[in-house]
């Protein structure tokens, strides 16, 4: 816009007015600059957080639905249902469904129930349905929730479910009836225990009774006799005894204990019930286990052809905790049957 002179008087030419515009244009250039070379250097950036601000984090993912393979469910508990139809061996079927290292643990794992059953393999024909439901565990033993068998010899389907009683201090293997799967042992070597993992019946070609249980539990003399040997072949035994009866030619072997008392020497009597030693993990021993051989002189005897046996059964207030549980695994393998 034009100045206009006041009236009276002759206006002089000042030269200020465009000093400060040149000043105030070069300020703006130069604030351009800094701005521009500040958007190239954060570019791709996120925006700077307050000092001391709490970052949101993120929302969980949801767990990748894929769609299942042959013979395999997976739901979002991690419990995995495996169906197979039996055409030969068991392990190869497993195998086949789950990977070399997971199908052999699987085989053991189911093996150790089927046993109670049907003679494994002998009475297993082609085309017995077998579901188990199961969750893997990294560097563990896989777990079997529930197992189930549609067997041809004996004409009907038999189902067993994990589930842990109340004041129990281990989770065992139960028929719907609330009875144990297991048999036990009267006059066992243990008070209680876990789970029997190996049976010389189990056609393992094993020579006694293991039974899963932690260090240190107390073993018992399963019958009067005379304590005849003490920790031999170390490194396959560990620690170890040999209790022999007078008079039958019986002998029971305790396998892989903790340690021995200095009492326990040879030539000492023990009676039925004493307590002789303590469970370990010593000798040729992957875990905490007891094994308990009988011989009869030179020959394996069975300590379930040889001791009464008897089915330990939940207590009746006990009973409706393992039907809800039933009740629940059922539903999942229904829940995965369906969505094959």
């Amino acid at each position: 816009m034009r100045d206009f002179p006041t009236l009276g008087k002759r206006r002089e030419k000042s030269h200020t007015g465009p000093v400060l515009i040149l000043m105030v244009l070069g300020a703006g250039a130069a604030a351009g600059m800094w701005w521009w070379k500040q958007r190239g250097s954060t570019a791709g950036q996120p925006a700077a957080q307050p000092p001391f601000a709490e970052v949101a984090k993120p929302a969980p993912l949801e767990p990748l639905q894929t769609t299942p393979t042959a013979g395999e469910v997976r739901n979002r508990s991690r419990v995995r249902l495996l169906s197979i139809s039996i055409d030969g061996p068991v392990e190869r079927s497993l195998v086949e469904q789950t990977g070399k290292e997971l199908g052999q643990s699987l085989t053991q794992i189911v093996t150790r129930t089927l046993v109670w059953w049907v003679s494994v393999p002998a009475d297993l024909r082609k085309g017995d349905r077998l579901d188990i439901l199961f969750e893997e565990r990294p560097s563990e033993e896989p777990i079997a929730h529930a197992i189930r068998l549609a067997s041809a010899k004996a004409g009907k389907t038999f189902r067993a479910y994990r589930y842990r009683a109340p004041e129990s201090p281990f989770a065992r293997y139960y028929l719907p009836s609330g009875e144990e799967v297991e048999l036990r042992l009267k006059d066992a070597p243990l008070d209680d225990y876990e789970q029997i993992t190996s049976l010389v019946k189990d056609g393992r070609r094993h020579k006694g009774v293991d039974f899963k249980t932690p260090a240190s539990s107390p073993v018992k003399a399963t019958f009067d006799g005379t304590l005849t040997k003490r920790n031999w072949n170390f490194r396959g035994n560990g620690n170890c005894i040999e209790v022999s009866e007078a008079g039958s030619g019986r002998k029971a072997l305790f396998l892989h204990l903790s340690e021995l008392p200095k009492a326990a020497q040879i030539g000492s009597q023990v009676t039925k019930g004493q307590v002789i030693a303590s469970s370990g993990n010593s000798g040729h021993s992957f875990a905490p286990h007891l094994h308990y051989q009988l011989m009869r002189g030179e020959r394996v005897a069975d300590p379930f052809a040889v001791h009464e046996t008897y089915r330990r059964t939940l207590k009746p207030e006990q009973k409706p905790g393992l039907d809800a549980e039933i009740e629940r695994l059922d539903g999942l393998m229904a829940t995965a049957l369906a969505g094959k």
